[in-house]
């Protein structure tokens, strides 16, 4: 009996003995994960601009308030690859973070595509008002979730214009021309109607497309132009200040969900924050972008105030044409379109 009892008390002991190693491990463990570093790299297809201005800044702030345990690491102008290949990189985890003009990534989810519509925005200030509506980031950053992202910011650059070889001082002499244009059909619909041919193209081919004549000119913000030194394939940008050129700032899922509670919510508050942080600098940007160009030679065009009004006349039913053909996409673009009116107000 005596023997039977000793067994026993043994047994409970090494009982006693597992759980308390299994405690000791989970224990361990949590405090390894808590002293893990995690490196993000985050890619912009800019330098020196507002993308990646963004994401300087996201990396400090989340380096900072992660006390170190996240890493960032940001490679501009496209360093990573093409814009396609950084919006694969982002979706499959090689990358973990992109900050890159909604509509290109249209591949993901064709509602991206809706801030590219034509009048959605009136001005920059009238742009930054509407990122900021929370119908329009509650669908813009839900947008991928099924496709391997994770939204956690949205802001507007600035206004895009065009620029050209030859000079476009009036509506007619956009007829005939080929013109690059985001990967966007409200983009690619807008000029056609206006006569040019559209030709969709990532932002690290133009110059050479300019140089070669393969395009006649190109959409993009005064941002590029002046960055990526375009006065030397082409001297004159039309300044239609249509359409508005949005930011959207996804990260990897599957590294997202990896990371302890509190690092997913400094990654989510952080990148919320700088959303609204970037807006004066984008305005600042904007401003020495356009003294910067005609500094370097280059001309600055606005067209006659009746063909711009003629313009956005001609214009104004791109959006409900091109959404019209995607249930999805039309209730996407109703909630822009309405987040729009309501902050046009005042403005």
């Amino acid at each position: 009996m005596r023997l039977i009892k000793n067994r026993g008390n043994i047994a409970r002991s090494l009982v006693a003995g597992g759980a308390f190693a299994a405690s000791l491990a989970l224990t361990l463990g949590a405090a390894q994960a808590d002293d893990q570093t995690y490196v993000m790299k985050i890619t912009t297809p800019t330098i020196n601009d507002v993308p990646d201005t963004f994401a300087r800044n996201f990396a400090a702030a989340i380096e900072k308030d992660s006390n170190g345990r996240i890493k960032g690491e940001v490679y501009p102008a496209s360093q990573l690859g093409s814009i396609p290949r950084q919006i694969e990189g982002t979706q499959f985890g090689a990358i973990q973070m992109a900050v890159i003009p909604s509509e290109f990534w249209v591949g993901v989810d064709e509602r991206f595509e809706v801030t590219a519509a034509p009048g959605l925005v009136v001005s920059l200030a009238h742009g930054q008002k509407l990122a900021a509506d929370p119908a329009v980031i509650k669908l813009m950053l839900s947008l991928g979730a099924d496709k391997g992202l994770h939204g956690v910011g949205l802001f507007m650059a600035e206004p895009s214009d065009v620029i050209a070889k030859t000079p476009i001082r009036h509506l007619a002499d956009f007829k005939g021309k080929k013109l690059r244009t985001f990967a966007s059909k409200f983009q690619t619909e807008s000029f056609n109607r206006l006569g040019a041919t559209a030709v969709v193209m990532t932002l690290g081919d133009v110059v050479p497309a300019l140089q070669q004549g393969a395009i006649d000119g190109a959409v993009a913000g005064m941002g590029p132009f002046t960055k990526m030194h375009f006065v030397d394939a082409a001297k004159y940008i039309t300044m239609t200040n249509q359409p508005g050129i949005f930011l959207v700032a996804e990260v990897n899922r599957k590294w997202f969900e990896a990371l302890p509670k509190d690092l997913q919510d400094i990654v989510d508050k952080d990148a919320a924050a700088q959303s609204i942080a970037i807006n004066p600098t984008a305005v600042d940007l904007r401003q020495k972008a356009e003294a910067n160009w005609t500094a370097a030679g280059g001309e600055l065009i606005d067209l006659p105030p009746d063909e711009q009004a003629s313009m956005m006349q001609t214009l104004s039913s791109v959006g409900a044409d091109v959404s019209k053909t995607n249930p999805q996409l039309a209730d996407a673009y109703k909630i822009l379109t309405d987040a729009a009116a309501r902050t046009r107000s005042g403005m």
